[in-house]
């Protein structure tokens, strides 16, 4: 495929969500904005946006496509900006997937990039569905469980972290501690709604929280944690997040098998662009002074 400023049009066309908006960010003609479209579409054997009177909105194909042209972008802006000598300043933006529980283990790296690089924003996409990284729908990702084994993902190991069951002071003055696994009669449960796969406790929720003892059910994390320090329940959370949030006690034992492999993943593609390394070395500077 040769259409290159074809594909570049489309996308300021999705970015903006006019042509005209297009045509004038590009310096172009409206017709030819068009033209460009049109002819990307029969390219690729079909439509890659529905025209409605406010403006243009993406197919499924053109969503493929968005995603082809910003990783294109952010190719081709990193090596301008290598091309151009001295090291150029990062500016845009940076995305990272995550899930919920596992964002407060990001934060200082986060800081300090920032700190290096005050004109570039960070965007997290918090989302129990993988993102693509080969589509571009994220530049760095900190996965949970079985290493990834795509073909052209760069994998770092991240850590190892554990999960409990945890009360606050609240619920400890409303309900007192139970004394083990087996004092559970009485007590009351917060718990995630998220899918069973995703949640290495979840089984034994199933076996000892019974319908009638679970006081509330959220899929987010951060109304979770509210209720269980309001005392409403006891609830599964993260080591790290109990230890960050305070008047949280554990309690049970701590379980091997409540506790996740984390993995830092980048596309190959990507990997050795200036941004992304930029960030992955404020990771590994946190990591080294933990």
């Amino acid at each position: 495929m040769d259409k290159w400023a074809e594909l570049r049009t489309a996308y300021q066309v999705a970015r903006l969500g006019t042509v005209s908006a297009a045509a004038e960010a590009l310096g172009f003609h409206r017709a030819t904005v068009i033209r460009h479209i049109d002819v990307l579409e029969a390219e690729l054997g079909g439509p890659l946006f529905i025209r409605h009177a406010r403006g243009y909105a993406l197919t499924e194909l053109g969503e493929d496509v968005l995603r082809v042209a910003q990783k294109t972008e952010e190719l081709i802006d990193d090596m301008a900006g290598r091309a151009n000598g001295a090291k150029a300043e990062i500016s845009g933006e940076i995305k990272l997937t995550l899930l919920a529980p596992f964002a407060g283990l990001l934060m200082k790296a986060i800081t300090r990039f920032r700190e290096e690089n005050p004109h570039c924003r960070v965007q997290i996409d918090v989302s129990e569905d993988l993102a693509r990284l080969e589509y571009g729908e994220a530049q760095i990702a900190l996965r949970a469980g079985t290493k990834p084994d795509h073909p052209d993902y760069v994998v770092r190991f991240f850590g190892r972290y554990g999960f409990n069951l945890y009360a606050h002071d609240n619920y400890i003055r409303r309900f007192g501690l139970p004394e083990g696994p087996d004092d559970m009669s009485g007590h009351q449960f917060v718990v995630s709604a998220v899918g069973g796969g995703r949640l290495p406790f979840r089984s034994w929720i199933d076996d000892h929280a019974h319908p009638e003892m679970i006081a509330l059910e959220s899929r987010n994390i951060e109304v979770n944690i509210a209720a269980m320090s309001a005392g409403i329940g006891m609830g599964f959370i993260a080591d790290h997040e109990a230890a960050a949030r305070g008047g949280f006690h554990a309690v049970l034992p701590p379980n091997k098998d409540w506790t996740a492999p984390l993995w830092l993943v980048t596309h190959v593609d990507l990997h050795r662009t200036e941004k992304v390394q930029a960030m992955l070395g404020c990771i590994k500077s946190e990591l080294q002074n933990e």
